[in-house]
This record gives structure tokens, sequence and C-alpha cells, in this order.
């Protein structure tokens, strides 16, 4: 697990942060301005940048490439973009066939269309056939906002994380989903990158590194350790401070980006040193990247437990704050859980 000390801290003890330090998390707390952008900007970025690299990037989109941020590299690379239309299961079925002829596409649709609506072929041609295709799952979670239950993906990590072979990557804001990006290019394999619709606080900077597979402590702490991943990471750490400044309670804040393969050590070493353990993921709990860590603290390291997401309930149209606020994902939340779990732990 990577450990990585806010600019805020740092200031505190005295030191000074250099603008080329490795290990930076910009200031989120005490009523810190934090810049805000759609993570899915991101991986429009890091796709250009990754057919940059390498030739055999080419991108398929069903009909959605402004929504998914896929128009930059259409205007880039016009010839290894190919649209597709409104097909999803052909859409990975074809992608399955591009990458066994040597390419590296990746397919981008709302991820209730894809994976969704495509995950036979998903399941089959991409990773039974161990293609190494990447799927961008954009607009997941309920803070797609006004389009409702029909376009929030909240089973989508589920659903994935059980197919061999699979990766499933989460990022936390804009700059780490274009590192993410990035990273799925380079490394071999069918995966899948999640990632939202609405502006979120950017809360790493270019210096922050990122590694599929390597958690990140983004705050430390020993009373409970609050593993996070996605949009909600900002929710977590602003639920951290709140708790120290509030109540003398530190918890420990890990940026579980990466669901499968999990950084396991590192979430059996957060549940040693803390005790109890918060999960705080934009989905359902129930098969999620909370049950991917209670599988493994069942087995490895059993601890009290409290899981903030959607509690088996379809989204439904409204504001992204206020839908994170009515399914119980906000700050206040993950406080309340922080301190239920603290109590079972003090038990």
């Amino acid at each position: 697990m990577r450990e990585v000390e806010t600019i805020s801290e740092a200031q505190t003890r005295g030191r000074e942060v250099s603008d080329g330090e490795s290990m930076q998390l910009v200031g989120y707390a005490n009523g810190a301005k934090v810049a805000q952008k759609p993570t899915r900007d991101g991986f429009g970025e890091g796709l250009v940048e990754a057919a940059r690299r390498n030739r055999d990037v080419v991108a398929v989109c069903a009909d959605l490439v402004e929504s998914t941020r896929m128009q930059a590299f259409s205007e880039a690379f016009p010839e290894r973009f190919i649209e597709i239309g409104v097909q999803e299961q052909l859409l990975v079925a074809m992608s399955a066939g591009l990458a066994m002829a040597g390419k590296v596409p990746f397919v981008a649709s709302y991820a209730m269309f894809c994976p969704g609506r495509a995950w036979e072929q998903v399941r089959t041609n991409m990773a039974l056939n161990e293609t190494n295709v990447k799927i961008a799952g954009a607009h997941a979670g309920v803070s797609v906002g006004p389009d409702g239950a029909t376009h929030q993906a909240i089973e989508d990590i589920a659903i994935m994380r059980t197919i061999p072979n699979m990766t499933v990557v989460v990022p936390c804001d804009s700059v780490q989903t274009r590192k993410a990006t990035l990273a799925v290019a380079e490394r071999w394999g069918p995966t899948y990158l999640r990632f939202g619709r609405a502006k979120s606080p950017i809360i790493t900077t270019e210096e922050t590194p990122f590694e599929i597979g390597k958690a990140q402590i983004f705050r430390e702490g020993r009373d409970v350790a609050i593993v996070a991943c996605g949009v909600l990471v900002h929710n977590a750490l602003v639920a951290a401070e709140t708790l120290a400044r509030e109540r003398n309670i530190e918890c420990m804040v890990v940026n579980n980006h990466t669901i499968k393969p999990m950084d396991d050590a590192s979430i059996v070493g957060a549940a040693e040193r803390c005790g109890a353990v918060v999960t705080v993921e934009e989905h359902q709990v129930h098969g999620g990247m909370g049950s991917c860590v209670a599988e493994l603290l069942a087995r490895e390291r059993p601890v009290p437990i409290e899981f903030v997401g959607v509690q088996d309930k379809f989204g439904q149209s409204g504001e992204p704050d206020e839908l994170i606020a009515l399914y119980e994902m906000d700050a206040p939340a993950i406080e309340r859980a922080a301190l239920r779990v603290l109590e079972r732990k003090r038990a």
C-alpha cells in the first residue's frame, strides 16, 4: 500500500512541499476550495495519450461518443475509431476479434449498457477467450442524476468482479482516471474501467503515484479504516477530517481503486491496525467492493465492518449531490457508519 501525505498535513508540520514531490494529495477539508472535473474527462484525455504511445490502440463506441469522452480520440485518430451504433453486444464481440488480431480495443458506453446489456459477450468473447479488450463503463453510480434508474449502473462491479481473468478498476478522480486509462492500455488482459458523469472533486495531483493492484493510504489513523473507491473517496476524507476535529477519532482512509486484483495485504494490514472497517462505494452494498473486502477479512482478519453504499434499492432521478445524500453515501453518512463500527469494536 502506498502512503500519501496531504499537502496540508505537510505544511502543518512545517515541511515545504515542492512542485515535483512524488506523493501529494490536494487539500480537501477545512474550507479548502477543491477543483472539480468529471472522471470521464480523465478517460478521454488518457485514451488519446495512450493512442499516441501505441498505434495498436483503437476505440469503438456505441453511439455515445461525446458522453463517454471518446470524441477527442475520434478526431485525433479517425482511422482508428469505429462508431458501431446502439449494438452493445456486437460492440464487445467485435472488439474481441480486434484484440485477437493484435489491436488494443477500448470500448465505451454507459455502464448500464456495457457491461450491463452485453454481459454474456463480456463473459464469453472477452474473458473466457482471454482477449485484450478494455471496457470503459461511463455514467456509473447514482450520480448520473436526472437520467434515473434505467441509466444508473449500481450493480456493475458485482457482475464484473465475478468473471475470471477480469481486472476491475475504479479511480477516485479525473487525474487518476487518466493515469488508470494509460495503465490499463499498457497492461495485458480483459479489463473494466469504471467512471462517472458528474463533476467530482480532484483530490490527487499529477505527482500522486498510481499502480493497478496497489491501494493507497490517503490519510493515516488507528481507530477506523475507511476503505473507499471512486469519487466517494473524497467524501471519506471529509468524514475522516470531521471525526478527527469534532470527536478526536482518527480514521485511516484507503483509496482501494483496484477491486480486482485487490491489494489484499494492504486491506488486511489496515484491518489489523484499526480493528474496524467501513467500506464506501457508489454501488449496491451486495456484491461490490465492500463484499470483496468482507470476503477477504472473513478469511484473513475478521473485524467489525459497516457498509456504505446503495442498500438494495434502485436509483431515481435527481441532482447528483441530492442522490448521494438520499442513499446515505455522503460524508455525514460515512461518519455515522464509522461511529457504529467503532461502538462494535469497543464492545
